[in-house]
């Protein structure tokens, strides 16, 4: 038995959603992706924690074609009301510095938070999109979503509807706040971003014990409770509270000095990979690790708020390897690297309580 349901997305920042041709458009394969994404954190606790297991599951649910005498279709059907072009045809928005120390001169926030899709252009010495971008999905664009699954996932599907309403965004640079969007409709409810959360709190795991697996798996909480942060004011328009945001990356980032030789493996390394003119020789140009502090932007009572929030996880096997006698020591140094952001970031943003 299918269980349909309707909701309203709706984008609180642009999203840099491209096509095959890389132009920004509403789609349901990025949708399908988001639900994947956050169904593995909804359902990880469910499957103990077990990858293989998880995995299974997902394939049954989203459709394989690797489990033996059991490949399937996706049981989930999506449908978006309308497949349209993004409004945004150009990046015209005013510059907004913000001073960086490692850098001569204020940076534009935009352009550090959203380089890739956006870029530095020489015509005009500010943020412009990229060759690539033809668009973008402006704020304030909505759009209905329409989602069909069995019966038995319906619970699964709450949990991870909820958690994408209140910690998911999609598109290029999603993680640095773009593409935030929430979701709505007649007779949807969502308990709000907090400590109290009760999903959320399910979902958790310690510090520590996050660290232990390579993939994002669990909202991370210390002593203090879940590891979450708001910025101290809210604000009329996406533009000035994705220049905050800019400056608390900017802030937790810096913080980490690095300590030893160009080419070398160091602290900063434990956020994200590559850093721009600090490469590791033993990881190359072409290795990549995600940032797991990620950044949200939402409504809250008719004013925006930016949210950070750590889903942590350890550096993958496969990276720690390539550092031979120098494994270890990173290794063991994650825990203290991410308490370190933690502390800075509780002296620019807000600790949700």
């Amino acid at each position: 038995m299918m269980v349909k349901q309707q909701y309203t997305v709706s984008f609180v920042t642009p999203a840099f959603l491209g096509d095959a041709e890389q132009n920004g458009a509403w789609r349901t394969p990025p949708f399908k992706a988001l639900l994947r994404q956050w169904w593995r954190v909804a359902a990880a606790k469910d499957h103990g924690y077990n990858h293989e297991r998880l995995r299974e599951a997902e394939g049954r649910l989203f459709g394989n074609a690797w489990i033996e005498n059991n490949c399937c279709k996706s049981k989930l059907l999506l449908r978006l009301e309308e497949w349209r072009q993004g409004k945004m045809q150009k990046w015209a928005e005013p510059e907004q510095k913000v001073p960086h120390p490692e850098v001569k001169f204020p940076v534009d926030a935009h352009l550090y938070l959203g380089y890739g899709p956006l870029t530095y252009s020489k015509a005009t010495h500010k943020a412009a999109f990229a060759a690539k971008v033809s668009a973008a999905i402006q704020a304030g664009e909505f759009n209905t979503l329409r989602i069909a699954g069995p019966k038995e996932d319906v619970d699964a599907l709450a949990r991870t509807l909820q958690l994408i309403h209140g910690l998911g965004t999609m598109g290029g640079r999603a993680r640095n706040g773009w593409g935030s969007l929430e979701l709505g409709g007649d007779g949807i409810a969502f308990e709000p971003l907090g400590q109290n959360n009760s999903l959320l709190q399910t979902i958790s795991l310690p510090l520590p014990q996050c660290l232990q697996r390579d993939w994002p798996h669990a909202m991370g909480r210390d002593d203090k409770g879940l590891l979450m942060w708001t910025t101290h004011d809210d604000y009329g328009n996406w533009r000035d509270v994705m220049k905050e945001l800019a400056k608390a990356k900017i802030a937790f980032r810096t913080a980490l000095k690095f300590a030893h030789p160009k080419n070398s493996v160091d602290r900063r390394h434990t956020l994200a990979y590559p850093v721009t003119n600090h490469p590791v020789n033993a990881w190359g140009s072409q290795a990549r690790l995600a940032n797991q502090l990620r950044f949200k932007v939402i409504n809250h009572d008719n004013r925006l708020l930016g949210v950070a929030y750590h889903l942590p996880c350890g550096t993958p096997e496969e990276l720690l390897r390539r550092l031979g006698n120098q494994e270890n020591n990173f290794r063991q140094q994650q825990l203290s690297v991410w308490q370190d952001v933690h502390v800075q970031l509780g002296t620019v943003m807000h600790r949700i309580a």
